[in-house]
């Protein structure tokens, strides 16, 4: 008996919390815009995570149309060494300079840097593998702040 009341009240509360996706259709005027051209400048996996992400403001024409120039820039710093020399901490950084056109005429610039610090891994294949994984999350964080930014443009 206590089971039930427990899973119903629990169940109560979960419905009514309010949760909502962020790009339900509620939402969706927040980010109405779109954009009619990109050119990316730098990092080949950052930028093509980045288009992956704006696909979906290209294919509608909106009223508020921007035109993109995306440049990217991913280091790789050694944050720590140990007595051999041999690094054990790394950071990934990548910085991303956004100029945004509309049509032919300058509208603005953004900035938006994102990094991320890891120990090093003895197998190298690993490694890489990480580091690529890190690079995507990182270019899917820059996007999401992208789109944000980009909706609340005037």
């Amino acid at each position: 008996m206590e089971k039930r009341i427990f899973t119903f009240i629990l169940l109560l509360f979960l419905s009514s919390c309010g949760y909502e996706a962020i790009h339900s259709k509620k939402n969706k005027e927040n980010y109405d815009f779109s954009v009619s051209g990109l050119k990316f400048i730098g990092d080949r996996d950052v930028s093509l995570k980045i288009k992956e992400r704006l696909n979906n403001y290209t294919l509608i024409k909106k009223d508020k149309d921007f035109i993109l120039k995306i440049s990217s820039d991913l280091e790789k710093l050694i944050l720590v060494k140990n007595d051999a020399g041999d690094a054990t901490d790394f950071k990934i950084e990548i910085t991303v300079n956004i100029d945004i056109f509309n049509d032919t005429e300058f509208k603005s610039s953004i900035l938006i840097i994102e990094s991320f610090n890891y120990n090093n891994n003895n197998n190298k294949f690993e490694l890489k593998g990480y580091e690529k994984e890190i690079k995507n999350n990182l270019a899917n964080t820059i996007s999401e702040k992208l789109i944000f930014k980009l909706s609340k443009i005037q």
